[in-house]
């Protein structure tokens, strides 16, 4: 049988002021006593100091109750400036573990006290003023506060934050950034919104670290202070460049007859460039797209009779009489019916293939890739997304490999309040190189390496097939990945598919939500938290007046204690929390009610 505390109600009147005042003035009245009546000294001061005793204890427990009371009242944001926040993370780092914030562990009790708050009325209990307050902060008064820390290790499992709009997901972002940098880690930012505070917090942090050069900088909209990064530099097979461009072609698939003819012309044309020693970039690529892999052709097969045909120029003559001086249909035609025997090469069958196919046939199927190249490859972004620049040249070039290397800081600002389509296209070929270097620390090694902390605000603007593949395998190369989002909905509708979007769903191992309003986003979130049982107290009171007998009276008390199955955290009242406030559900099982600081 449980205790009968169990079902006390916290936030009834305090009664036990009153307790206490009747304590003490009866110590006050046994003292008086004592000195007006011939009453024994020792017994008088003896009963007095009983009282006061049992008074000292009433008005402790009335405290602990006030105290109950003042905190359901708690509206205070709170700030913390960045050398506190930096030596918080220190501090942690020494335990492996991560600070978010303030807050308690959430369980059946602090539930209970919930539905047992909600079902007696929030107004009726606790005023009416409470409920003008912009959310339920009454929520984070059920228990007392502390500090949440959580294990590093979860964090490799990836962490989603969804909330609606100016909530506080930026803010969370800021104090997880913060701990990153302070720990010495690599740090990479991907914010499509631009926000400003976000970028400037992170330098900061920088440079409170005395470590101003490890902040780099990449926006649009702001070139002048941009680094470059080439988002095709890193590679171990010269297919992954191809498939990193053809994973932006819009398909339902991603197996559609247009997005696998676009991957062999990229192929094609990237197996030339490297033939013939171009390193392959945004600009080279849709240079040959559009305009035709002619020059590029001539150039590669040129060079492979250079080096594998003996007397090739001479042996050639004959061809170039024969096309009349056209020498890329001469080349062709030696490469076919001379070299393809002794000397054949893979590469430039696939590049004479493309050169050959019908030119309006052709144009229909690369329709889709073009646009995709167009916005990669236009002011500013020629010189930002494909530096060919000359040495001497005072422009930082950075890739994403040489980034996590030296342990750099990069924000990358797609600026896609004011051009959401080449914002959405720049984050996602940036993380399609992302998900290429995980591949290259997986397959050769991560035992020297440092955790590599990617933070995607805005996620739904840039997800796409490599980001699935860097969160489900991207573990084992030791990336953290963090993402946020407003709802569900947002990965449906960026990826097309909704069991892609439960990939991504089903690939973050600690969720924290701050306020939602979308129904199905409040419904994932519960769902996946187990059921409590909720105690409820019945009391029933009941009499009978029998006219038949005479004064027959009778009467009845009942009380009654049962059991009910409710939600740990009711969907709803997702859509009550006020700005900053926060439910996690953490890898392992645990579940917190936190409050995040605002970062000065």
């Amino acid at each position: 049988m449980r205790n009968t505390y169990d079902f006390d109600y916290p936030w009834r009147p305090i009664y036990e002021w009153r307790m206490t005042g009747v304590w003490l003035g009866a110590a006050s009245l046994m003292l008086v006593v004592t000195r007006t009546l011939p009453v024994p000294s020792r017994m008088g001061v003896a009963a007095s100091l009983f009282c006061v005793g049992i008074g000292g204890l009433r008005a402790l427990q009335a405290w602990r109750r006030s105290q109950d009371g003042a905190r359901i009242r708690l509206t205070d944001k709170q700030f913390i400036g960045i050398p506190e926040v930096i030596g918080i993370a220190h501090a942690a780092a020494r335990r492996e573990s991560i600070w978010l914030g303030c807050g308690f562990h959430w369980t059946d009790i602090e539930a209970c006290r919930m539905h047992s708050l909600i079902g007696r009325g929030i107004a009726a209990q606790m005023g009416k003023e409470l409920l003008h307050k912009d959310g339920a902060y009454w929520l984070h008064g059920l228990a007392r506060e502390g500090g949440i820390h959580v294990d590093l290790d979860s964090l490799v499992g990836h962490t989603l934050i969804v909330g609606t709009t100016r909530v506080g997901k930026t803010r969370l972002l800021d104090l997880l950034i913060a701990q990153a940098i302070a720990r010495g880690e690599p740090v990479i930012i991907i914010d499509p919104k631009g926000d400003h505070g976000l970028a400037e917090n992170a330098r900061r942090v920088c440079e409170a670290l005395g470590q101003a050069d490890r902040f780099i900088y990449f926006h649009p909209a702001h070139p002048e202070k941009s680094v470059c990064i080439d988002p095709l530099r890193n590679w171990n097979r010269k297919t992954e460049l191809a498939s990193r461009i053809a994973a932006l072609i819009p398909s339902e698939t991603g197996a559609d007859p247009f997005t696998a003819f676009g991957w062999k012309v990229l192929n094609d044309i990237v197996n030339g460039l490297i033939a013939t020693g171009i390193r392959p970039n945004l600009v080279q690529l849709r240079r040959y797209i559009e305009g035709g892999p002619d020059d590029l052709l001539l150039k590669a097969l040129r060079l492979h009779f250079k080096h594998h045909v003996p007397d090739w120029e001479s042996r050639i003559s004959s061809f170039i009489k024969q096309y009349r001086g056209n020498q890329l249909l001469a080349y062709i035609s030696f490469y076919k019916q001379v070299v393809i025997h002794d000397t054949q090469s893979v590469d430039l069958d696939g590049l004479i293939s493309t050169y050959e196919h019908n030119r309006e046939h052709f144009q229909k199927m690369v329709a889709s890739l073009i646009p995709i190249l167009s916005m990669l490859t236009s002011d500013p972004l020629t010189e930002l997304l494909s530096p060919n620049l000359d040495s001497g040249h005072e422009r930082h070039v950075t890739d994403m490999a040489r980034a996590i290397r030296t342990e750099k800081v990069l924000y990358v600002g797609l600026d896609s309040l004011a051009d959401a389509t080449v914002g959405s296209a720049i984050g996602s070929v940036l993380l399609a190189d992302l998900a290429a270097v995980a591949g290259d620390r997986y397959n050769y090694g991560i035992n020297t390496l440092k955790p590599v902390n990617l933070f995607i605000d805005e996620a739904a603007e840039v997800i796409n097939q490599p980001t699935i593949q860097l969160m489900n395998k991207g573990g084992g190369a030791l990336f953290r990945v963090t993402i946020a989002t407003q709802t569900f909905a947002d990965f449906a509708s960026r990826l097309g598919d909704e069991n892609k979007a439960r990939q991504v769903l089903a690939n973050t191992n600690n969720k924290i939500a701050l306020r939602v309003l979308d129904a199905e986003t409040q419904k994932y979130i519960a769902d996946g938290i187990p059921k409590i049982k909720a105690r409820v107290m019945m009391i029933r009171y009941g009499h009978n007046v029998d006219s038949r007998i005479h004064d027959e009276y009778t009467a009845s008390y009942q009380e009654q204690a049962t059991e009910e199955e409710a939600d740990l955290i009711p969907p709803a009242i997702l859509s009550e929390l006020p700005p900053l406030h926060f439910f996690a559900r953490l890898s392992g099982g645990r579940t917190i009610k936190g409050r995040i600081p605002i970062l000065r």
